[in-house]
């Protein structure tokens, strides 16, 4: 069998050709492509619309965080104010609430002496509110407390 390539020398680098044989014949019929040519081939990606870009979503959640901060200071300055004015009311209630305490002070005591007056009225020069210490010491009235 021959070999029917050969190796011809170039300059830079060596190409093999085919040689065809003088006496053979070959009998072939080419490929051709259909009358109007082929369909274009599709070769780019047919993606459909995924939702918003990356930069849409940012600037979204950016202004939701921004507006979020914003409610959060207006919340903070309103509950400051709230704040500010339970204190002030508190304050201005301490008169009356101390004025309240006295006037409920002295009817509770009022009242002692009247049922000490009641319980004592048999006993010799008992004497109703009188301190049984013997001391000048001041003593604020004792408060009991009832639960």
């Amino acid at each position: 069998m021959q070999n029917h390539f050969r190796t011809l020398p170039t300059p830079h680098l060596f190409v093999q050709r085919r040689v065809q044989e003088t006496n053979m014949s070959i009998q072939y019929r080419q490929d051709m492509p259909p009358p109007g040519g082929f369909d274009a081939i599709k070769y780019k990606r047919n993606l459909p619309f995924r939702g918003p870009s990356g930069l849409v979503i940012l600037g979204a959640v950016t202004a939701v965080c921004a507006y979020g901060f914003y409610r959060v200071g207006k919340g903070n300055l309103e509950r400051r104010e709230l704040q500010r004015e339970k204190v002030w009311s508190r304050i201005h209630l301490v008169p009356l609430l101390l004025a309240e305490g006295d006037r409920d002070a002295y009817r509770r005591q009022q009242a002692a002496l009247q049922r000490e007056r009641e319980i004592m009225k048999d006993v010799k020069g008992w004497e109703a509110g009188k301190s049984v210490y013997n001391n000048t010491r001041y003593r604020s009235a004792e408060s009991i407390v009832v639960l």
